[in-house]
Formats: C-alpha cells, sequence, structure tokens
C-alpha cells in the first residue's frame, strides 16, 4: 500500500471518529425538552450557553456540558462526592508518518494518530454532592 493511500485513510478515519463523538447543547436539549422546558429560564439560559452553577442536578450538567471525559469519587472528611471531569475540547492531536527499511527486501510504513491528553488538561471539574453541584473547578 501507497504511503499517500495510508494517510489518506488514517486521515478519514480521524475525521469520521471526531464528528462521531460530538454532541451539541442543543441536540441535548431537544433529547430533554419535557425536563429542560421545566427549569427557570436563567438556568435554560445558562445551560445553552454550556455553562453550569451551584446546585445544578446531574441532568442541568449533562444538557449543558455533555457526557464528561471521566468520572470518579473523591473523599474527604465531609464524605464522598462525585467528580466529572471535562477536558478541554480544543484539538490536541499529534499526527506521524514513518518509513523504514532493512536488509535486501524489508520495507516498513506506519501511521499514527494520537489524540493525547492526560488529567492535567481538564478544563473543568463538576463536584456533585447528594446529586447537587457543590462545587466547580475551571483551568484558567
Amino acid at each position: 500500500m501507497k504511503v499517500q493511500n495510508i494517510i489518506a485513510i488514517a486521515l478519514f478515519a480521524f475525521v469520521a471518529l471526531l464528528f462521531a463523538g460530538c454532541s451539541t447543547t442543543s441536540g441535548r436539549i431537544k433529547k430533554n425538552q419535557p425536563l429542560f422546558d421545566s427549569f427557570p429560564a436563567e438556568v435554560q439560559s445558562n445551560i445553552r450557553a454550556g455553562k453550569v452553577d451551584i446546585g445544578y442536578t446531574p441532568d442541568m450538567v449533562l444538557m449543558a456540558l455533555g457526557e464528561p471525559d471521566r468520572r470518579y469519587t473523591r473523599t474527604t472528611e465531609r464524605g464522598n462526592s462525585e467528580v466529572w471531569a471535562y477536558r478541554s475540547k480544543a484539538p490536541a492531536i499529534s499526527f506521524g508518518l514513518g518509513v523504514g527499511g532493512g536488509g535486501r527486501t524489508s520495507v516498513g510504513t506506519g501511521v499514527g494518530i494520537s489524540t493525547g491528553g492526560d488529567r492535567s488538561d481538564d478544563k473543568v471539574r463538576v463536584i456533585f454532592e447528594n446529586d447537587r453541584v457543590t462545587s466547580l473547578e475551571q483551568a484558567k
């Protein structure tokens, strides 16, 4: 297979995965329209803008921000809290291409794509206690 074909296939696969995972706030609201309509006007406005606030329920946060990138439990002297962590949605992509050869007939090619990211790239952490947002941690 030619290197150009490998690159084209890899880029196509990456773009398809990128769009498959996208979900918009308006789409999430539409799927939960009766529940959204029951919220106060200020909460509706915040959700449309992709914002959350203290006192919000998990449903409100899901509509505003979507599914978190990861969930975990935090234990303190006050008890357990659930943390939803959201990464920055800006692309953190690396792309590599390698071609190598050796011996008389050994030739190899490779393409790698990584979305990167680790826990230090959390943009927002939403902390719940008793199914209510009690704290927000936001990166600047």
